[in-house]
């Protein structure tokens, strides 16, 4: 049992780094906090911490390996990806500018509120996150290595499902942590005074993480 908390040790700071690295991820949920406010932000933080669930499955059962051993696999998982980012990327660089006098809370709606655009709703939120986390072939390549190199194949699959729940949740916690931050009024409207720019700024953002993934590589 010993042994297996100094694997989980391993395990939880790989993790632990892979996760605060800047990637699509942050940047989804710091244009969301910006954006459209907490609640959005943190069903799209709990997609992200979902989408963790899909890569332990599929490492537990071999199939990461056959999208890293697999070009043509790999390269599906890249480009679905790769345009999921770009359209939502070029969705914000068409940001107009946000309303004058806007508020965050109180009698404005939460299309006003938002410069009229329109907030997503739980479920919309939820499978922003997911599909983000989900298509990044980074992700598929970290877990694939992370059981294959760091998890002890002998290692009870039990035990390595709970190294996997443990990442799901320390991943959904961590950027619900990103979305309090940023979601807060004096942050938030700190950066809005840029207006539409700042959204801008995070399309282009999101578009070159769309052209770092289409140019991924699995080794």
């Amino acid at each position: 049992m010993t042994s297996y908390w100094s694997e989980f040790l391993l395990v939880a700071l790989a993790h632990l780094v892979a996760v605060a690295s800047p990637g699509p991820d942050f940047a989804m949920v710091l244009r969301q906090s910006i954006t459209f406010g907490r609640r959005p932000a943190i069903w799209t933080s709990v997609g992200i911490g979902t989408g963790i669930f899909l890569h332990v499955a599929y490492s537990l059962l071999g199939i990461g390996l056959l999208v890293r051993s697999s070009v043509l696999a790999f390269n599906i998982l890249k480009w679905l990806g790769a345009i999921y980012l770009a359209w939502v990327g070029q969705k914000a660089i068409r940001a107009k500018p946000f309303a004058n006098g806007e508020t965050t809370h109180g009698a404005a709606t939460a299309s006003t509120a938002n410069g009229g655009r329109e907030t997503p709703g739980r479920r919309a939120a939820f499978i922003t996150g997911f599909l983000t986390n989900a298509l990044n072939p980074k992700a598929t390549l970290f877990f694939v290595s992370l059981f294959s190199v760091v998890i002890n194949p002998c290692t009870p699959v039990i035990i390595q499902g709970a190294y996997g729940i443990w990442m799901a949740l320390a991943t959904m916690g961590w950027f619900i942590l990103v979305s309090l931050f940023f979601s807060q009024d004096r942050v938030r409207m700190g950066f809005r005074r840029c207006g539409h720019w700042f959204e801008r700024a995070m399309g282009m953002i999101l578009l070159g993480l769309s052209v770092r993934l289409a140019l991924a590589t699995a080794r």
